[in-house]
């Protein structure tokens, strides 16, 4: 159908490694925004971490900004704010100006922190992180909606705040809870009716984990008398892919195991096992990502949706498998042959061209009558003309 359309987007750690000029890293990362935003993706999330060496973003809001000044439509999300780390007020009040600067495209991701090394460094202990991630939003929603807020925990106060702003985006931003292995994400999405931004991975267990999460968060929604709805639950995989399998698998030797590296080494969960050679195929041999070409990224995105009984938005998680100039053709790939598929873009097209190849016979009939009408008559004329001469 016309109106079932899947978005596309990217999830921006970002992962770069230890090798290269971080300022030109930087860089690029704003060039890939601005690609994405000339190709038509929808949107980009952008990550807050503090330590480990890839992942360079510290502060999503600052990132946002500057990539709104670059770009024209596609939306920018917050993926994400990790609460623990931020005094609630000053994260709503962050994220309303970004709200109006952008005139509406930025969204409000939010999590509990992903690295531990990051809480470690602060002095949070791992364990109370989802909990405060929980009391940070039982604040933030009712001061999104103006109302005036009192609250005391251990970690943050609250005295009768009330934002000064309103939101741009009525009736608050967009906001999205990140939602892996543990139910934490998809009970504080249920609570509040937000959407969710499913980020652990894509097995075939993975996706079994995510479908039980997306219906622990509608039972949640109903038993809190709020909606949610498929169309606000974003699912993040890999993938790259190139006009040929031969050439995606040569692509990706450039960054993969240095990838694979950092998530055994630093990361909470590895993806790839110590004793894996080959990181591209064990990750295709799991469903972990899509390696290949823009037929088998139809394919892989079909069986995420079977997987999990249907998403709203197909993320990627971007990365540097391979370099700057493949990376960008992965993307146009993408959005010149996967999304449509998705989208509907050419349904109307191809009905157009069905009728028209079945109704060949009958207009190229009519085409050549009216041909030849138009030649008897110019004859029947032009001997007219010459009977009249004589």
């Amino acid at each position: 159908m016309i109106n079932d359309r899947l978005r596309f987007g990217i999830f921006l750690a970002p992962f770069h490694a230890l090798n290269e000029n971080p300022t030109n890293a930087l860089d690029r990362d704003f060039e890939l925004i601005e690609h994405l935003d000339r190709l038509g993706y929808d949107e980009a999330w952008i990550g807050e971490h503090h330590s480990g060496g890839f992942e360079i973003i510290a502060s999503p809001e600052v990132f946002m900004a500057a990539a709104f000044e670059r770009t024209k439509n596609i939306r920018i999300g917050t993926g994400v704010v990790s609460l623990p780390y931020h005094h609630p007020f000053m994260a709503v009040d962050r994220m309303i100006q970004l709200d109006h600067q952008s005139k509406g495209r930025a969204m409000f991701g939010v999590g509990p922190g992903a690295l531990v090394g990051d809480a470690f460094r602060m002095g949070i202990d791992p364990s109370t992180q989802r909990d405060r991630m929980n009391e940070a939003l039982d604040v933030i929603l009712p001061l999104l909606r103006g109302e005036i807020v009192s609250k005391k925990t251990d970690w943050f106060e609250v005295r009768e705040a009330q934002i000064q702003l309103p939101c741009y985006t009525q009736p608050h931003i967009e906001m999205a809870v990140a939602c892996a292995r543990s139910p934490s994400g998809a009970l504080a999405a249920g609570k509040h009716g937000l959407g969710m931004l499913s980020i652990g991975g894509t097995s075939d267990d993975a996706l079994t984990h995510h479908a039980n999460n997306w219906k622990i968060c509608e039972e949640t929604a109903i038993a809190n008398k709020k909606h949610v709805d498929r169309k606000n639950w974003r699912v993040v995989t890999l993938a790259h892919i190139a006009d040929t399998r031969e050439q995606a698998l040569e692509n990706v030797k450039f960054g993969i195991e240095q990838f694979a590296r950092y998530f055994r080494e630093i990361a909470t969960f590895p993806i790839v096992p110590d004793n894996i050679q080959n990181a591209a195929e064990y990750l295709m041999e799991n469903n972990m990502a899509c390696i290949g070409t823009p037929d088998d990224a139809i394919k892989y995105i079909e069986k995420l949706q079977i997987g999990t009984g249907g998403f709203g938005a197909y993320m990627e998680l971007a990365h540097n498998w391979a370099d700057w100039q493949a990376t960008k053709r992965h993307y146009e790939l993408m959005s010149r042959y996967v999304a449509p598929h998705f989208q509907g873009l050419n349904s109307l097209r191809q009905a157009s061209y069905n009728y028209s190849f079945e109704n060949r016979d009958v207009f190229v009939g009519k085409a050549a009558a009216a041909v030849q009408q138009a030649i008897d008559t110019h004859e029947k004329t032009t001997s007219k003309k010459d009977i009249a001469a004589e």
